[in-house]
């Protein structure tokens, strides 16, 4: 092949490889029965697949039915299953409450469950609590700092007194919705810029 084709070649490749959509998890960050993620999740996806600019997907860690880090030889289903999934993602989208000024030990252990799948990618996070869930997302950050995942500025708050009636049924501020398209905005541009590095 000479080097006008190894040009054109290489530049058809890369103009493909730019051209095909990222994929994006919205991983829910909780597992108790009566949780309130999946009616976030759901919300949140419902705006990101009418922008057609990813796929966007619903990762409900609950699923996977991990063990407890340090209790397990690393050879369940669950975590190779866990593992192929964050694998298959270019970025993250995650779903957050907050409990005692921070994130759910079942977030917590899936995060830690596995390391190399998170490297450099983008995450953005919705959080809700009766501070918005301000506390837990910060918490998040620095967990996310040390898995190299690149979290975005722009972070939806939602309250547990004026987001949820009763407390149970989530239905959100219109406000919102421009906080969440800005926030995947950012992590769709982050992503496409940090899938250069793997």
């Amino acid at each position: 092949m000479g080097i006008i084709e190894k040009l054109f070649g290489g530049s058809k490749h890369k103009e493909e490889k730019t051209m095909t959509k990222l994929n994006i998890g919205i991983i829910l960050g909780s597992t108790r029965q009566g949780r309130l993620s999946p009616q976030v999740g759901e919300w949140v996806k419902g705006i990101a697949d009418k922008r057609e600019d990813a796929n966007y997907e619903i990762v409900d860690i609950a699923e996977f039915k991990l063990p407890f880090l340090g209790e397990t030889d690393g050879q369940e289903p669950g975590i190779k299953a866990w593992s192929e999934k964050l694998a298959s993602l270019d970025g993250f989208v995650f779903i957050t409450q907050e409990y005692n000024h921070s994130i759910t030990g079942a977030l917590k252990n899936a995060l830690d469950l596995a390391r190399v799948e998170w490297n450099n990618k983008a995450a953005g996070i919705v959080s809700y609590g009766s501070t918005g869930g301000a506390r837990a997302a910060e918490h998040l950050r620095g967990i996310l700092g040390e898995l190299l995942v690149a979290d975005v500025r722009t972070h939806p708050t939602l309250s547990l007194f004026t987001d949820f009636e009763n407390g149970s049924v989530f239905k959100p501020a219109e406000l919102h919705l421009d906080n969440v398209n800005g926030m995947l905005d950012q992590v769709i541009a982050w992503s496409g810029a940090l899938k250069t590095l793997r």
